[in-house]
């Protein structure tokens, strides 16, 4: 495994500060926005939870496509290196902190507008956990590839690339149809 140069880490470094600047202001509107309109508080938790969702979902479909093109060049290349990079940015900057908003303004969302009733709901919450592993899984893949310890092969990451969108078409059809 080869060390990250000293610009891949100060770059990185700036890549987290600003994600983590990002998500300062976006935690300070949305406190603005509360306090600004209280009456329209649910309306603005699931605008914000829907945002989460999407910005998720678009990490959970792009880091298994990056697994595959990672998997298919030689280990220590350069492309290989960028894909390091690219994978753990993406984990770090987008994929982590949505997943985290989409849980907190979920859950709230459950409590305050359902009461956590409904078997449609609780179905929902079931496939967003088995969501979560998924996520917990590509992290852990990400952490694999950054040592150069990924067994996995081209097909394995093609396949995994099909579990979220599989889960969300679930969800959006629980969420949206309420069959039960």
């Amino acid at each position: 495994m080869s060390a990250p140069s000293p610009a891949d880490s100060g770059s990185g470094r700036l890549a987290m500060k600003r994600a983590a600047v990002a998500i300062a202001i976006f935690v300070a509107l949305t406190a603005l926005l509360f306090w600004l309109a209280p009456e329209n508080l649910y309306l603005w938790a699931k605008a914000i939870h829907v945002i989460a969702v999407i910005a998720w979902m678009a990490g959970m479909l792009y880091l298994p496509r990056l697994f595959v093109y990672h998997s298919e060049v030689a280990v220590g290349s350069p492309q290989s290196e960028t894909f390091k990079v690219m994978e753990r940015r993406l984990l770090r900057a987008i994929i982590n902190p949505a997943m985290i908003v989409t849980w907190v303004f979920g859950l709230w969302l459950a409590w305050d507008g359902f009461g956590f009733h409904g078997g449609w709901l609780h179905a929902k919450i079931a496939l967003v956990v088995a969501m979560s592993g998924v996520h917990g899984y590509l992290a852990g893949s990400v952490r694999r590839f950054a040592e150069d310890r990924n067994v996995k092969s081209t097909r394995h990451w093609r396949i995994v690339n099909e579990v979220p969108t599989l889960l969300m078409i679930a969800i959006v059809i629980l969420v949206i149809v309420k069959p039960f």
